[in-house]
């Protein structure tokens, strides 16, 4: 190969890495980017110091700035709220769930973050919170509620966790930058067509890979601080106590659906008699607060309408942990009947069908998911690997690209990129996008970058 054919990848390379003309890269070059650029790509800049909690007002370590927080929260939750099917296109539901997050702002403590709030199009229960102040709810969790003070109370929990800066004490312990060590790669994590089988992960494609799993101290101050936000905002504080009974009924009975919730959020008989006892003494006045329960049921409606539907989904994705395929199957299926043109029913069946290696049907469901959500990347990842299946490598290359671009910050897809251009016979665009993506993986990850390095090794690109 002729030197002009290899100019291009001495840019950009990371820091202590001449930027050279054209040269051979050995393996332990590679080595020697992925362990650079690894850090680079996912690491967390930590400062430690001491600030005041904004919360109790004492003195505290703290190993990350506001401007830190902030910076995660934008670079994650989309990762997040695409692997949750995207924001919901309910504009009125979406709406809605920002004017109740909103109106609890006055009393918060950190008023100074950048909050938003948001419906989620997943069907599992769970609510969560990033550093920066992005909150989301699922459709799942929003159907098992029964009131606007319960959804306050929800929200206000969520708000707690940003106030009293629990992801950042989390990344303190290490276990949020474990999440951003592993996150970026694991949301397109699957084996793709040409390097094995599909497996179980594509059935729940990195769900609540992204969030933080509090302590049950941080459970205790997050209630606290949710219940006291609520009541400030005027509502019951027997909203709070609903939303305890529900989560604690929900515990109890262990639904699949609800997994997440409870990974992330420890859940104890503890907590809901706190609430109650804090609604008999503390907010006691409060009792005559509204909870405002018609207004939930109006707003909600048209989400309460594909109840079935979701129920069918929630029953699909139980089916897809267990690995019986069949009954998922027939659960999307009976889910996309009862609503015809929901996007998470249509990306679920074509994962499914994916799994099952009946990718000609899967592309007809990611097809259709595209159609119905052109600005959500999921449907366009599930059709590049099922036209990369049948060996469709300039359409796979189109709907890898098209992923990326509206979620960039995925090497995964870089490599996807890079092996449709291969099999397409576009050997040079190709070996740019391998060598793109070994720059931002440790070699020794998975195969992605084994099979990266040996095509480019057998291309005179690497020795």
């Amino acid at each position: 190969m002729n030197n002009t054919k290899r100019n291009n990848f001495g840019k950009n390379l990371p820091p202590g890495i001449k930027d050279t003309e054209p040269k051979h890269v050995s393996r332990r070059d590679f080595l020697k980017y992925g362990a650079m650029t690894y850090g680079i790509f996912v690491g967390l800049p930590l400062c430690a110091g001491c600030s005041v909690d904004p919360v109790t007002g004492r003195s505290q370590l703290m190993m990350m700035s506001r401007e830190q927080e902030i910076g995660i929260d934008k670079r994650q939750s989309p990762f997040q709220f695409s692997s949750d099917y995207g924001v919901t296109r309910d504009g009125a539901l979406n709406q809605y769930i920002g004017e109740v997050g909103k109106g609890l702002l006055p009393s918060v403590h950190r008023s100074d973050m950048p909050y938003n709030f948001n419906c989620v199009n997943a069907v599992y229960i769970n609510a969560y919170a990033f550093p920066g102040g992005s909150i989301a709810v699922t459709r799942g969790i929003l159907l098992d509620l029964d009131n606007e003070a319960q959804l306050a109370a929800l929200l206000g929990h969520e708000l707690g966790h940003v106030n009293a800066r629990h992801s950042a004490e989390q990344a303190a312990k290490g276990q949020l930058s474990s999440l951003l060590v592993g996150g970026l790669s694991v949301l397109a994590g699957t084996q793709g067509a040409g390097l094995g089988q599909l497996t179980q992960q594509l059935g729940a494609l990195s769900q609540g890979v992204f969030l933080s799993s509090y302590s049950r101290a941080n459970e205790r101050e997050a209630d606290s601080l949710g219940q006291e936000y609520m009541v400030k905002a005027g509502y019951s504080s027997k909203g709070f106590v609903g939303l305890m009974e529900m989560l604690n009924s929900l515990n109890k009975e262990k639904p699949a659906s609800s997994q997440m919730l409870f990974a992330t959020h420890p859940m104890s008989s503890e907590r809901l008699q706190t609430a109650v006892q804090r609604d008999s003494t503390l907010y006691g006045t409060s009792r005559s607060y509204p909870l405002n329960r018609e207004r939930y049921m109006d707003k909600t409606a048209a989400l309460r309408q594909k109840k079935g539907a979701i129920l069918k989904m929630q029953e699909g994705e139980k089916y897809l942990a267990k690995e019986a395929y069949g009954d998922a199957q027939t659960a999307f299926k009976l889910a996309i009947q009862k609503a015809k043109q929901d996007y998470t029913a249509h990306v679920l069946m074509a994962k499914c069908l994916l799994i099952q290696e009946k990718s000609s049907q899967a592309l007809s469901y990611a097809n259709a998911a595209k159609n119905l959500y052109p600005e959500e990347p999921q449907g366009y990842y599930l059709a590049g690997l099922s036209n990369s299946a049948q060996k469709k490598h300039s359409q796979a290359f189109e709907d890898f690209k098209r992923c990326d671009e509206l979620l960039p910050g995925n090497p995964q897809l870089t490599f996807y990129k890079g092996y449709s251009l291969d099999n397409s016979g576009q050997k040079e665009d190709a070996a740019k996008n391998y060598l793109a993506f070994l720059k931002q993986i440790d070699y020794q990850s998975n195969k992605y970058s084994q099979h990266a390095y040996k095509r480019l090794k057998a291309w005179g690109y690497a020795n």
